[in-house]
């Protein structure tokens, strides 16, 4: 429920409301604005009929929020909301490039990476300590070995980093190693990560489950800023369909959709969406054209010989290719790198 106060409503009067709301068990939100404060009521339906706000003398309206993901929402918050990332703003007119390797497998890799990715002032550097793998016997990751890596990367290179948890009980073990939080695929509906992600302070960027509906996406999100945690991004990575000429199928009226909906900032990951690295640059194209907050893709120095999806990581060559040809599209959008 969203509640919109008269221009001349106070401070006070304000707080008595939000007071109410909080009476009766909701969750009270405020929200005010430059010529209108408005404030929210979230909680059980029934509970909220009993509120009678449309008594109070400096209420001047009250709409429901009809969508069932509510903190999210466009009815709640019409304006972008923008994401920072170690510094990095997400959102809010800025076309942010993540990048680095699948998984982080030896300090000269991932250090060689990042020096690559300075070269094209890519702010934020990518990599898995820990990975959720189909098959038992594949690369499993570093662990807390990679994600000193990652933290030596930061320090030298100036990069803040994004890497994927996977269990609830590490979040506390990787607060301190980096800069914003990955929820991938499998993980998307994982409830008690996401409440666990919730109450800590640093960014999640949440990908969308590869069976996921986009309303189940931003269910998932509602959980994380639900449990406190507002800084939330969510990433478009494809979803599977009977189509096999392709890893998944990126899914870009995701992206249109979820910006009409959601106040989010939202990226698109051409690379686990297609899994064909000779799509990633035209899909980056077009993922700006949509109207995507950014891309996070795959690089790698030596592809052939990663321990984990080197047949969609980028060389060295390939990313200048992908920086040259996606500049243009980028400017064309209004946003800036």
């Amino acid at each position: 429920m969203i509640i919109i106060l008269k221009p001349q409503a106070s401070e006070s009067d304000a707080q008595e409301i939000l007071d109410k709301i909080a009476s009766l068990g909701l969750k009270p939100l405020y929200m005010p604005g430059i010529e209108r404060t408005v404030l929210g009521a979230l909680g059980d339906e029934r509970v909220l009929s009993q509120l009678h706000l449309d008594a109070y003398p400096m209420v001047d309206e009250i709409k429901p929020v009809l969508s069932p993901y509510k903190l999210v929402s466009r009815e709640l918050q019409a304006h972008d909301s923008v994401v920072s990332i170690g510094g990095v703003k997400v959102g809010g007119g800025n076309f942010t490039v993540i990048a680095g390797p699948c998984s982080v497998e030896n300090q000269d890799q991932l250090f060689g990476v990042a020096q690559m990715l300075t070269q094209h002032k890519i702010p934020l550097l990518r990599g898995g300590a820990f990975k959720p793998r189909t098959s038992p016997y594949s690369f499993q990751g570093l662990g807390v070995e990679g994600l000193k890596l990652l933290k030596a990367a930061k320090a030298k290179y100036n990069m803040p980093v994004v890497s994927e948890i996977i269990d609830p009980s590490d979040a506390q073990l990787m607060y301190d190693y980096v800069d914003c939080y990955q929820v991938g695929a499998r993980n998307m509906q994982n409830f008690r990560l996401l409440e666990a992600l919730g109450k800590q302070d640093k960014p999640v960027l949440l990908k969308r489950g590869m069976s996921a509906t986009i309303e189940e996406l931003l269910l998932a999100a509602e959980y994380i800023i639900n449990a406190g945690n507002s800084n939330v991004i969510l990433c478009e990575r494809g979803i599977r369909t009977f189509e096999t000429a392709t890893r998944n199928t990126l899914d870009l009226s995701s992206v249109a959709y979820l910006k009409e909906k959601s106040h989010l900032p939202v990226l698109v990951d051409p690379s686990h969406g297609t899994g064909v690295k000779f799509l990633i640059n035209p899909l980056s194209r077009a993922a700006v054209a949509v109207g995507a907050d950014g891309i996070i893709v795959e690089a790698h120095l030596n592809p052939k010989e990663a321990l984990s999806d080197g047949h969609q990581a980028l060389t060295a060559e390939d990313f200048a290719t992908l920086m040259a040809d996606i500049k243009p599209f980028i400017t064309a959008a209004g946003k800036s790198l």
